[in-house]
């Protein structure tokens, strides 16, 4: 009787199929299409952009479907605009971005008389218009597996090299790349499996713990045709070499030298050097050096108009904050000194020597606010509110400043500051009457204690329009959760129209995320995998407090990284989460490239356990609740082989999982469509299934009470 209760609810349910395509016939979906819609308009946001005349006396803003001019000596304004102060350029075309992982294969040189490219691993150099033709390089081929003019697909990936060749800025001198994979072991994927025949791609591709390619800077000096080689690599004596890793390759502002910053394996040492184009010979400007975690591989610079002076970021205090150097090495002076991240430059000004910037210097971090300090280091001010973020636009006097003031819960204004702060005018101001007049809620930002029991985390969490405190509610959490990831700036947020399906929805920031300094961060030190979960679970937990949370039909989704910490989610803790949808997840940590794995894990030669405690694969047979898998057949970032040795390791232990491939598709997510159907069947419609059986049961019980007592009393 039971079975065949249960049996005739699935029956009369559309949703516990398996097609994707059932997604329009689930409940609230009607609602989910009408309110996404509305949603995209629901808020008129009171942001301004605006256009300072030279002066910095007036500027022009669009407000209202209209364009206005402020004057600020007389408070007022007028309809029209402002001439664009900035001469007209020809239009040239934006330059492409090269392909996931790769480089740009052709270069031209400042003066526009030369062009470098990179073809068949050899370079070519040549008139602009591709006459006289010569190679400058010979030695790269397939078999040797030696390249010049182009990097390693990691260094593309993970370092950010979109330039494998770089003219000096007077056009006399070429420096390029030199790649010798001979030691890197390869990767094959097949591709066009939608077609009768396949075709194999083969990638050198290091796995973590695996050779590294040796990569070498060479110049070519094109009067002479001499080409030299870069001293880029130095042994540290400690049995690790300074040039295991080069990048971040540019001339000097002056063009006398060529620079690049260099680390070791570990990269917990890193390098801004300088070399001799002409000798070689190369000297270290700036050393970054961190005992127990990594390091920051590319910080930000700015150089004075001298091309000798530089601010640089570095996060040697515990945060991240500003140094005035020189060329020389030596350290001019510390511009900041909070014990919070700064965030970016907003204006240098050298006539005044005054820097303004934007840190996280509120209370709570993901408030953003604008700094002015001299360039000395002294005299260091906020000027905005930190009860609010801060976008700001800075008058070219700097006399005022536009301020778009906002945060989680409250929508943008647009306010005209003067150099101290005050508020001389309000421009313009959000309008919510769409949004409260469709019922929509607002985002609200809560705080819990991470798995540490010490540290504050924050998140957000989002409600759907009718959303009712006396029902119980499933939720979803969007992750991705990776070391320097996440720790975004708090601006009005809108909620998910996904909550309308009937969701709670939550972002999380656990330990490792971005913002919050080193020590946020270095719990995930050779140990990814298990800190930021429990951070995920932490907070699952604090919210599954309240009364309207479902705490047992909560489910985790997210991609690449997401991926894998929803999977992890699933298997760490099945008290947090009852469902998790995994797209392109890395499994195994072992299964990854070098420079993004051993960052943060240490080789796995030397950290076994590390790699093991965050490995997937090892957790499979812990497995409890429901499990969505997806991954691209022609996914060249996390191979495909991390999900079917999961799946391998999961069929092993007998467990039930959902399997989707995106047949010849890279690093992608799975169906959003499919992904809102499987979460609305293992946590809305089991949660119906579950109480209908529990109800049935207590009519079994009742029915057994009573015939017990119906007996007893014809006794």
């Amino acid at each position: 009787m039971t079975s065949r209760l249960i049996t005739l609810a699935i029956a009369a349910s559309p949703l516990l199929g398996a097609a994707q395509d059932r997604l329009p016939t689930m409940p609230r979906y009607d609602r989910y299409v009408k309110l996404r819609a509305t949603l995209a308009d629901s808020v008129v946001r009171g942001t301004v952009t605006v256009r300072w005349s030279e002066d910095g006396k007036q500027f022009s803003f669009d407000q209202g479907g209209k364009s206005w001019v402020y004057d600020i000596g007389t408070a007022s304004k007028v309809e029209g605009k402002l001439p664009d102060a900035s001469p007209t350029l020809p239009r040239t075309g934006r330059r492409r971005g090269p392909e996931r992982g790769r480089q740009f294969d052709t270069a031209t040189s400042p003066d526009k008389k030369f062009k470098a490219v990179s073809k068949d691993r050899n370079i070519v150099l040549s008139d602009a218009d591709g006459g006289h033709a010569e190679p400058i390089t010979t030695e790269g081929s397939v078999e040797k597996r030696i390249k010049y003019g182009v990097a390693s697909w990691v260094y593309g990936e993970e370092l950010g090299v979109s330039d494998a060749m770089w003219f000096s800025p007077d056009s006399k001198k070429l420096a390029f790349y030199r790649f010798d994979e001979s030691k890197v072991l390869d990767y094959f994927l097949t591709l066009d499996e939608k077609q009768i025949q396949t075709k194999l791609d083969v990638e050198p591709y290091p796995k973590a713990g695996a050779p590294n390619p040796e990569v070498q800077l060479l110049v070519y000096d094109i009067a002479s045709g001499k080409t030299t080689r870069v001293d880029s690599s130095f042994d540290s004596g400690l049995g690790a070499s300074l040039g295991e890793y080069v990048y971040t390759v540019r001339w000097s502002p002056k063009g006398d030298e060529l620079l690049f910053n260099r680390c070791n394996r570990k990269q917990n040492t890193m390098e801004l050097c300088a070399a001799r184009p002409d000798t070689g010979a190369c000297r270290m400007v700036v050393r970054e050096s961190q005992d127990h975690m990594w390091i920051q591989n590319s910080p930000e610079i700015t150089w004075l108009e001298d091309g000798q002076r530089f601010i640089w970021s570095s996060e040697r205090n515990g945060f991240h904050n500003y140094y005035l150097y020189d060329l020389s090495g030596k350290l001019l002076a510390t511009l900041t000194k909070g014990g919070y991240d700064v965030d970016r430059i907003v204006k240098l000004d050298e006539k005044n020597g005054k820097l303004f910037y934007t840190a996280r210097s509120a209370p709570n971090p993901y408030l953003r606010q604008l700094h002015r300090v001299d360039l000395n280091g002294k005299h260091e001010t906020r000027l905005t509110d930190p009860e609010f973020g801060h976008s700001v636009d800075l008058a070219p006097d700097e006399d005022h400043f536009i301020d778009v003031s906002e945060k989680i819960d409250v929508p943008p204004v647009a306010i005209l500051r003067d150099a101290k702060g005050k508020q001389v005018a309000q421009l313009a101001k959000s309008d919510l009457s769409k949004f409260e007049q469709a019922g929509f809620r607002k985002t609200e930002r809560f705080s819990f204690t991470a798995a540490d029991g010490k540290t504050t985390c924050y998140g957000t969490l989002q409600f759907p329009s009718d959303f009712d405190p006396n029902k119980k509610w499933p939720m979803l959490v969007s992750v991705y959760g990776g070391p320097d990831s996440g720790g975004g700036f708090e601006r009005f947020e809108t909620p998910n129209a996904v909550t309308e399906l009937g969701f709670l929805f939550v972002n999380i920031d656990g330990r490792g995320t971005d913002g919050r300094g080193a020590a946020f961060k270095q719990a995930l030190y050779r140990n990814l995998g298990v800190p930021e979960i429990d951070d995920q679970a932490a907070g699952v937990l604090e919210l599954a407090k309240r009364p309207y949370v479902d705490a047992k039909h909560v489910g985790i989704f997210g991609t690449s990284y997401g991926g894998y910490a929803s999977a992890l989610a699933l298997l760490r803790h099945p008290e947090a989460f009852a469902a998790a949808a995994a797209s392109s997840p890395v499994t195994d940590w072992r299964n990854y490239d070098t420079i993004y794995t051993e960052r943060y894990m240490d080789v796995p030669q030397d950290n076994p356990a590390g790699y093991d405690a965050g490995s997937a694969i090892k957790l499979a047979k812990n497995l409890k609740g429901r499990l969505l898998l997806y991954f691209g057949t022609a996914d060249n970032n996390v191979h495909p082989s991390n999900t079917l040795q999961f799946v391998a390791a999961l069929q092993a232990a007998s467990k039930s999982f959902n399997l989707m491939a995106g047949p010849d598709l890279g690093h992608t997510g799975v169906n959003q469509a499919h992904m809102w159907e499987f979460f609305i069947d293992n946590l809305v419609e089991r949660r119906v299934t579950n109480t209908l059986s529990r109800q049935y049961s207590r009519l079994l019980a009742r029915r057994k009470v009573a015939a017990k007592q119906s007996a007893r009393s014809e006794l």
